[in-house]
């Protein structure tokens, strides 16, 4: 699989948030009343991200779109931040980025839109089974991070 080239940066925050495919298909009855079913199960999510790229680093993302995802057209793994955390997902561009647009001295700004393969969900056995692990996350990472890596004194 091929990949997000190292040394460019993540998507800044401005901007940045996903949009779910819809996998409902809705039809209208003559009575009026509508009936809906669920499509598919794989969702593809489309997130909207921008990156600030210095001269250098536009020029390798440039030639990386062009000659590596043949105009965007391959699926990549991308380093993208979602409500799971900073994780690689699969992901190919929407047509061509927009930019790059002149930032200050020497750094340039490209939006884009993304396809991620599948939408980032928690699995269906954590929300079933132990949905209170899930909203109690934080504790579990405070504690992980806070206690469990004190040294012992033993």
């Amino acid at each position: 699989m091929l990949t997000y080239p190292e040394g460019l940066p993540l998507p800044l925050r401005e901007g940045y948030g996903f949009q779910a495919v819809s996998p409902i298909l809705r039809s209208k009855k003559m009575s009026g009343r509508s009936v809906q079913r669920r499509l598919y199960s794989s969702t593809p999510t489309e997130p909207s991200v921008s990156w600030l790229m210095s001269g250098a680093q536009a020029q390798l993302f440039m030639g990386w779109f062009e000659h590596v995802l043949l105009s965007g057209s391959q699926w990549f793994e991308c380093p993208l931040r979602t409500p799971l955390g900073l994780e690689l997902y699969r992901s190919r561009f929407i047509g061509i980025y927009s930019g790059p647009d002149l930032v200050g001295v020497d750094h340039w700004r490209f939006t884009a839109t993304l396809e991620m393969f599948k939408q980032p969900l928690i699995d269906k056995e954590w929300v079933t089974d132990a949905p209170e692990y899930i909203l109690g996350s934080d504790i579990f990472d405070i504690t992980m991070n806070r206690v469990w890596t004190q040294p012992r004194n033993d």
